[in-house]
């Protein structure tokens, strides 16, 4: 079983464990494992991915040390500031 701090796979945790850790503030984003972006967990997008590639964080701190980018869609203000880093 993962530790708190690491990144949970969503394929490698069950339904009603993943519910129990975001009720207790466990997991607070989401994110896509193919495109390195994380978000918020009820973002539209970040639902419409498919489950192999969902993975969860606890902190925004905790996906960026994995190398993940904000959503532009649920997470714009911290997008911005993190695509005006880039150019």
């Amino acid at each position: 079983m993962p530790q708190v701090d690491e990144m949970i796979e969503h394929t490698k945790i069950e339904a009603k464990i993943l519910h129990q850790k975001i009720k207790r503030k466990e997991i607070a984003y989401g994110g896509n494992r193919n495109l390195k972006i994380y978000g918020t967990l009820y973002c539209k997008s970040g639902k419409r991915m498919k489950m192999e590639n969902r993975v969860f964080f606890k902190t925004v701190a905790q996906a960026k040390e994995q190398g993940y980018r904000p959503c532009g869609h649920c997470l714009r203000a911290e997008y911005k500031i993190w695509k005006n880093g880039l150019i």
